[in-house]
C-alpha cells in the first residue's frame, strides 16, 4: 500500500531570489505546489545529486554567502 502524502512539518525558510525562482519554476514543470517540490528534492536528494560536485559546489556557495553578508 502506497504511502499516504502528508505535509506533516513546516518550517520557514529563507532563500535567495534565484533560488525561489528556481523552486517555482521546477513545482510549475513539475506539477507540484512549492512544498511538494521541496519534500521531492529532499525525499529523492542522494538519487538527484552528483556527491563530488556537490561538495565543490557547497563549498563555492558558502564563499560567495560569506562575501554577501559582508
Amino acid at each position: 500500500m502506497p504511502k499516504r502524502f502528508r505535509l506533516t512539518r513546516r518550517k520557514p525558510i529563507a532563500m535567495t531570489e534565484d533560488a525561489y525562482r528556481r523552486l517555482t519554476s521546477f513545482a510549475k514543470q513539475a506539477g507540484l505546489d512549492e512544498g511538494e517540490a521541496i519534500s521531492f528534492v529532499f525525499e529523492n536528494f542522494d538519487a538527484i545529486t552528483d556527491g563530488e560536485a556537490l561538495g565543490q559546489r557547497l563549498r563555492q556557495f558558502n564563499l560567495e554567502l560569506d562575501a554577501r553578508k559582508a
